[in-house]
């Protein structure tokens, strides 16, 4: 059976903690039937993609066109999990029109079933409500949000000092208030991350957030192994990277030594 967001939901609030919520991202169909196979929860296909698929430094370069590509791709690979996309960076924050229109299309087109935006400031949490009132479900995230790198001065840990701490958890009830239905807590000390988690009627989702969140996400080319660098919280549960260099090493070779085709 398919993965609602009302179910999503329900996790949380009928306090079920022998099922915390598993997010991993795709970037294609091979990648969402894998993760989508796997039994994921919710499949994202996140503007990490920008990284990990198109080779940029950032995921600022990321287009709406490119997400749409991406996003259809995985939607044929996914039948099970929630399907939830990322707005993809200067897509959104121009206007409320221009929010909506772009989340519009993406459930339209591709078929995703929700979208998350970064941030929890007042703008942010507008956004959110607009879409909201429109139908459109929305997933949260604070921290650490890579869409403004070049504002937190690179990747760095969110929410040290205390000051920090309280803005972040201001916004994620912000954000609880306009109408999420979960939030993602990206790169933050695990004690605030367990406060936010108490503090919210709805699902938290850690990634280098600690272990009291209400479930987990991970990039899945880092999960794979399939990484040239990864972040100092992720976890690879394979090498497939190596594996495949050798691979394709030896078909070279075999190649070149005419032992393929036999």
């Amino acid at each position: 059976m398919a993965v609602s967001v009302q179910q999503i939901l329900q996790w949380k609030q009928t306090h079920q903690p022998s099922h915390p919520i598993t997010m991993l991202t795709a970037w294609d169909v091979m990648s969402g039937q894998i993760v989508d196979q796997a039994g994921a929860d919710i499949v994202l296909v996140g503007d990490s993609l920008a990284m990990v698929t198109l080779g940029y430094d950032t995921t600022l370069p990321l287009t709406l066109d490119d997400m749409l590509i991406c996003a259809k791709a995985v939607r044929r690979g996914v039948k099970s999990a929630l399907l939830v996309v990322d707005l993809p960076f200067l897509s959104y924050q121009t206007s409320l029109e221009e929010a909506i229109h772009t989340a519009g299309r993406l459930l339209k087109e591709a078929g995703v079933q929700a979208v998350k935006l970064e941030g929890g400031h007042q703008a942010a949490v507008e956004i959110v409500s607009r879409l909201v009132q429109w139908g459109i479900p929305v997933m949260g995230h604070v921290g650490l949000t890579p869409q403004s790198v070049n504002q937190l001065g690179g990747f760095r840990k969110q929410g040290k000092s205390h000051a920090g701490a309280e803005q972040i958890l201001a916004e994620a009830q912000a954000l609880e208030q306009a109408g999420v239905f979960s939030i993602v807590l990206e790169h933050i000390p695990a004690d605030l991350a367990g406060t936010i988690t108490k503090a919210l009627g709805i699902p938290t989702i850690g990634i280098g957030a600690g272990i009291h969140c209400d479930g987990q996400v991970l990039v899945t080319a880092d999960v794979l192994g399939l990484s040239a660098w990864q972040p100092p919280f992720a976890k690879a549960y394979a090498n497939l990277r190596s594996q495949a260099i050798e691979a394709a090493q030896r078909f070279c070779e075999e190649v070149r030594s005419g032992q393929y085709p036999a």
